[in-house]
């Protein structure tokens, strides 16, 4: 007979005995969360959790953010469309028309919009399938220590090792090039890739297209210089490559602007997006692209769910309260310049410790690794949530919402210079 477990202490054994070893961040932070309001998560025994995670950038604006959550009440209160695969409806309509006139038009942007389904990885997989079918080439350029999803496509152009092995199967028409400051400050940065793509000897068949992150987030917090991303987009113009810039994690608002490809004034010819373009943390994703690339035959390319009807709804509210103007974009980059002068003091005061970053994504970098995992640890025990990232989790990575108060950014920074201090002393 089993036993009935004491109604006052709650039974988490489920969570080992039926979910998949799979799991991950239940692992890094062993507690059980039940709710959670702008920056802050609390679990079920009451403490409370300062997030400088948030949905690994897909709650820029916050845990049910209350802007967001009206309009998405309502919307489920007057049984608005949840399920639409990817008929017309009226709250596509009105998100379609929002992005319109808040992102593309004020930036002077001409993309059409594609919804492939509710991932980040979905957009990237319509982005190459799409760069192929425009020019009949099979191979893409990706960088080192890139990350762009899951899938097999998108799998093909990441660099981690351990996420590739797990394909199972050969992870072909792809090639890596180094990605900005790979080498440590050489600069010759393309004249090798230039090279091989004039040389008909060099054995590199034309690509299709080239596909970047402006700044690596799971790769370690690799910020691209905006001159290294204007000569990569002069570069592909001049061969007639395709440029796809991944802004999944970098995109809406994270580094600033709302395309973290904008402060190279640069116009790629794909932009996928996901994470944060839904608002509220629905499943949301698009691809964009250049109208002349617009070459699909209906329904050559769909899913069940790319019709999420409640995210068109919350990211409708989200651009239009957030988007209208420049506010959120000066608040950004005012709190990434205040995480990036504390964590350069604590590389002024810590031996094998510098900072990098944009906006709010901001990266701790410990020559040794195993220090920025448990600063982490550290940081958990004190109501504080932050990932590591890089090839060896050598980065403590801070990804906070973007609505989050002067004072919760002060109190997490002071979280972590403690943590940093007892594990560097």
């Amino acid at each position: 007979m089993t036993a009935t477990p004491d109604s006052s202490t709650p039974d988490n054994s489920v969570f080992t005995n039926l979910e998949s070893e799979v799991r991950s961040y239940s692992r890094t932070w062993p507690t059980v969360f039940s709710s959670a309001s702008g920056s802050w998560l609390r679990a079920e025994d009451g403490t409370e959790y300062l997030d400088f995670f948030a949905g690994a950038g897909a709650l820029n604006y916050g845990h049910n953010n209350p802007v967001l959550k009206s309009a998405l009440l309502d919307y489920v209160a007057s049984d608005g469309i949840t399920h639409g695969l990817d008929m017309s409806t009226v709250a596509k309509r009105e998100f379609l028309h929002s992005f319109r006139r808040n992102i593309l038009e004020p930036r002077g942007l001409d993309y059409k919009v594609q919804f492939p389904g509710p991932t980040g990885t979905n957009s990237v997989e319509a982005a190459l399938k799409l760069a192929r079918k425009v020019t009949g080439r099979e191979s893409i350029v990706n960088f080192t220590n890139a990350f762009h999803g899951m899938t097999l496509g998108a799998l093909s152009v990441t660099g981690n090792s351990m996420k590739r092995a797990g394909a199972g199967v050969p992870l072909v028409h792809a090639t890596p090039m180094p990605f900005d400051n790979y080498f440590d400050g050489a600069t010759e940065d393309f004249h090798w890739f230039e090279r091989v793509l004039d040389d008909s000897g060099s054995g590199l068949n034309r690509p299709a297209a080239v596909i970047v992150e402006t700044v690596q987030g799971e790769g370690g917090v690799n910020v691209a210089r905006p001159e290294w991303l204007r000569g990569l987009a002069a570069l592909c113009a001049d061969r007639q490559i395709l440029l796809i810039v991944d802004d999944v994690q970098m995109g809406c608002g994270r580094t600033g602007p709302f395309f973290s490809f904008e402060v190279a004034g640069i116009t790629p010819d794909i932009v996928t997006l996901s994470k944060s373009i839904g608002g509220y943390g629905l499943p949301m994703a698009l691809t964009l692209f250049k109208p002349e690339l617009d070459v699909w035959s209906p329904g050559e390319h769909n899913g069940t769910f790319r019709g999420n009807n409640p995210a068109f709804v919350t990211a409708t509210a989200a651009l239009d309260h957030y988007w209208s103007g420049d506010a959120l974009q000066r608040s950004t980059l005012a709190k990434g310049q205040r995480i990036h002068q504390i964590f350069a003091n604590l590389s002024d005061q810590f031996d094998g410790v510098s900072t990098r970053g944009r906006g709010l994504v901001q990266g701790l970098v410990f020559d040794d690794p195993g220090k920025a995992v448990k600063v982490c640890g550290l940081a958990f025990d004190e109501g504080l949530l932050a990932e590591t990232s890089g090839p060896s989790d050598e980065v403590v990575k801070l990804l906070p919402p973007l609505t989050i108060t002067d004072d919760e950014l002060d109190h997490g920074l002071s979280i972590l210079a403690e943590a940093t201090a007892k594990i560097c002393a």
